[in-house]
């Protein structure tokens, strides 16, 4: 069987209503019994976001769901061709805040694409990685040549498991964290982090004629939960012993007197963690592929806090495998952290920024905190 070229021939992006700034995010998330938070800018301070975007209201009433914002970003890929949504034949959803537990994101978004076929629709779970692995799936169908053309996404909406009503407030641990920041990754750092939104690709096994298009040289992903324990988690509670248990061995009164359906983050884990794994795999991927930093034109990282910024680039430093700062391209601080959107939101930019020029490289990096995975990709402008 001969392999196909898979390129990326459009992309697009979808942002619920106007930018939040950092004054009123508490006008849209609630004040938590009516004060302001005490942690709120020194968590601002770190992770330097300056603007994000929330599916509510300032009253936090929902303006859309994550599967319509989802259906949105890939309507977005046939703007001006709306008739070409017909020849799509695969839909590849990945996200970490699904509007329900079943179904599947995947198909709650395609319920909202009746302009489209019957098609095949997958959903992959996770945390941050979830859309870099609706990235591959469509990227191997095409590979395969299962398919011609297909559509992943990546797309997140937390708003609403933080506004001020179903909140749980926590002790804020101010002298601590003004001497560490990762101490703010406790449950209200989420509060000040995390952004709405959907994004998506569109793949082909034919380049644009005209344009630019991005072909795929690879991706790849490694999880480390052989050997970690979970980091982050929602729906569960850790347990001494570095087990989860899950939400439904918990009684209703326990599901909320314990606060089991919030997002959760063992700290200690996160901090000595999830730099060095990751710029582990980094390190063997440059040498198993020969690749030098030099051959890369723009380094993507996701992250979510600017704070990992140069925790990022010390540890390649140390692995002797260093992108200078002048080729990373991070648009962190004025979409905020869109998790599983994150990576394909980057992309979007660049690809309609007119920047780009043939022949350059652009390499992806995800991590995610679940239980210490990664995805990597590397694109080439062609």
């Amino acid at each position: 069987m001969s392999l196909k070229q898979v390129y990326i021939t459009n992309t697009s992006i979808f942002l619920p209503n106007d930018p939040v700034s950092n004054d009123d995010m508490e006008l849209y998330l609630g004040f938590i019994n009516g004060k302001a938070s005490k942690s709120k800018e020194i968590v601002l301070r770190n992770n330097g976001i300056k603007t994000r975007y929330y599916a509510l209201t300032k009253e936090g009433k929902p303006t859309h769901t994550n599967a319509q914002m989802t259906a949105l970003a890939v309507k977005a890929l046939f703007a001006g061709e709306p008739e070409k949504i017909k020849s799509l034949e695969l839909l590849s959803c990945g996200t970490s805040s699904p509007d329900q537990m079943l179904p599947s994101h995947g198909v709650m978004t395609h319920g909202w694409l009746p302009e489209s076929n019957s098609i095949e629709v997958v959903s992959p779970s996770g945390v941050c990685c979830a859309g870099m692995h609706a990235f591959k799936y469509a990227y191997m169908a095409i590979k395969t040549g299962e398919v011609k053309l297909a559509a992943a996404t990546g797309s997140e909406r937390f708003s609403g498991a933080v506004v001020s009503n179903v909140f749980e407030e926590e002790a804020q641990k101010l002298i601590e964290l003004q001497k560490n920041p990762v101490i703010a990754f406790e449950k209200d750092f989420l509060r000040w982090m995390l952004s709405d939104g959907a994004a998506a690709f569109l793949l082909s096994d034919q380049q644009n004629e005209k344009g630019i298009s991005l072909r795929v040289e690879w991706i790849e992903g490694v999880s480390y939960a052989n050997e970690m324990e979970t980091c982050m988690y929602m729906a569960g509670e850790k347990l001494p012993d570095g087990t989860l248990k899950s939400y439904m061995d918990y009684t209703h009164e326990e599901i909320m007197s314990k606060s089991i359906l919030s997002i959760k983050q063992d700290i200690k884990l996160l901090s000595d963690n999830i730099i060095p794994l990751g710029g582990k795999r980094l390190k063997e991927i440059f040498e198993e592929r020969g690749l030098e930093p030099g051959d890369i034109d723009y380094f993507l990282p996701h992250i979510s806090s600017d704070y990992f910024k140069s925790k990022i680039f010390d540890i390649m430093a140390l692995f002797g495998k260093t992108i200078p700062y002048e080729k990373w391209f991070i648009n962190l601080y004025h979409l905020g952290n869109v998790g599983a959107a994150s990576a394909y939101m980057m992309v979007n930019e660049l690809f309609h920024s007119g920047k780009l020029k043939k022949g350059e490289k652009l390499l992806l990096l995800v991590p995610e905190s679940g239980r210490f995975s990664y995805m990597y990709a590397l694109l080439s402008v062609c």
